[in-house]
């Protein structure tokens, strides 16, 4: 896996300052091109369980490796990878996406006030 080609994408994706979908979407894909990995996704916590988000490439899961993607020290997602195993790199993915990752994060299903 090039972990640095990985998070050099990621980094460029979360700088151009887009939508959070997008962003998300940006950073499984570069976990798989050209981070290498046969297959990347993001699990949101929804009311205690997890629910698949975006996802790219080939599952593999007997080679499945997660890490947390805390905000504000509170699991808000799961950073899913097939085919990776360096998960210090793992965890600064998980680190650079959490503030993309609160879909619906304390609100309880109400809009945000301005």
């Amino acid at each position: 896996m090039s972990g640095t080609a990985a998070i050099e994408e990621i980094d460029r994706i979360v700088e151009a300052e887009g939508d959070a979908d997008d962003i998300l979407r940006g950073a499984v894909s570069a976990l798989v091109d050209p981070g290498g990995c046969s297959w990347a996704g993001i699990l949101f916590v929804e009311s205690g369980e997890l629910a698949l988000g975006p996802q790219a490439g080939v599952p593999e899961p007997e080679s499945r490796v997660q890490v947390p993607v805390l905000f504000e020290g509170t699991r808000v997602a799961e950073l899913a990878v097939d085919g990776a195993s360096d998960t210090a790199f793992l965890d600064r993915v998980a680190f650079v996406i959490s503030p993309y990752c609160l879909v619906g994060w304390d609100t309880d299903g109400e809009p945000w006030d301005a």
